[in-house]
């Protein structure tokens, strides 16, 4: 083996060593791992579940023209989140909002839900408006309320309309976390790469490691919405 070659794989074998074996360093990256996927788990939860009532109460009120002073809170809250950066949302939820809580972990799954239910809304609203009115009036024709008639007519249909938007939404979420470790006292699986890398000295390994994991994640979720897909289209089939 020429001796260019053979340095070049002693230190991959020396860099991969000091990134993962030394100290146990590994562990770094399965409690960042974990913090990630805690943080986008709960965040996407209240995302939804944000979203999904902004969505209803806005078209309740612009069909009906009632609760319009919660038509205008919802309003003031789209606002204000689409309108300023997460990273700055993140900061006060932290340091001002949560700032007598040592654990960032609360202050960093609220902000990104509230962050995420704003663009969720606007998807699932979107989601709703593309149902024919036909149906929804079909629905009153049959006796059912209007509640009923969202939650078993419409929103079924507007689910699968919108599938592929909130996937992406979801997608977008995941990586944001990553903002999380830089400026919070988290360790996300960015924080773990750069922590071993600033006592390593090694770049290749910690970030390529970084990179890698977001994108199986992203490949993961990618492959479990095209399987969703899939399902929904077979039923419309049937």
């Amino acid at each position: 083996m020429p001796i260019f070659l053979q340095n070049i794989i002693d230190n991959l074998v020396n860099s991969f060593n000091v990134t993962f074996i030394v100290d146990n360093r590994y562990l770094s990256f399965i409690e960042g791992l974990g913090n990630t996927l805690l943080i986008t788990f709960f965040a996407t939860m209240i995302g939804i579940f944000i979203g999904m009532l902004v969505a209803v109460s806005k078209i309740y009120t612009l069909q009906t023209g009632k609760i319009k002073i919660l038509n205008k809170f919802t309003s003031l809250y789209l606002t204000v989140i689409r309108g300023t950066p997460v990273l700055v949302q993140l900061l006060i939820m932290y340091f001002i909002i949560f700032g007598s809580i040592k654990n960032p972990l609360p202050a960093a799954i609220i902000t990104f839900g509230l962050n995420s239910g704003a663009y969720v809304s606007e998807i699932v609203r979107a989601g709703i408006m593309s149902i024919d009115k036909g149906q929804a009036e079909a629905g009153r024709s049959l006796g059912l309320s209007q509640g009923t008639t969202m939650r078993y007519i419409v929103m079924p249909q507007a689910i699968k309309n919108i599938l592929p938007a909130l996937g992406n939404e979801f997608i977008v979420l995941l990586k944001e976390t990553s903002v999380a470790g830089a400026y919070l006292s988290i360790v996300d699986i960015t924080k773990a790469g750069t922590m071993v890398q600033s006592r390593t000295y090694e770049a290749f390994f910690p970030l390529i490691t970084v990179a890698l994991i977001y994108l199986v994640l992203v490949l993961g979720i990618s492959k479990l919405l095209k399987m969703l897909e899939m399902r929904f289209a077979k039923s419309d089939r049937r």
